[in-house]
């Protein structure tokens, strides 16, 4: 059997440290997936490497996910530079000339 260096192990174990998920709190065993309860309250937890500890808590799946995603709530700055023409004549067989 091939096993893995335990480095190359700890370093992958290392890497989710710090990994954010959030919990839909729902009541009874039914299915837990966010879709299902958007309007539910999320409990945030985050990995220590070795269980789920408790993080934060959002009220519903849009602000569990304003936690979870931050970098997608700010909107891309655009990169500086001569603006381009979608629609600038061209040289390829479907040109007329």
């Amino acid at each position: 059997m091939d096993d893995e260096p335990l480095s190359e192990w700890a370093e992958r174990r290392d890497a989710k440290i710090g990994r954010l998920r959030a919990v839909p709190i729902v009541s009874g065993d039914g299915p837990r997936a966010s879709h299902l309860h958007p309007d539910a309250p999320r409990a945030i937890e985050r990995w220590n490497g070795h269980a789920w500890e408790p993080y934060a808590f959002a009220a519903d799946l849009a602000e569990a996910k304003r936690i979870l995603y931050p970098e997608a709530s700010t909107p891309p700055t655009p990169a500086p530079g001569p603006a381009r023409l979608p629609l600038a004549p061209g040289t390829g067989r479907h040109r007329k000339p």
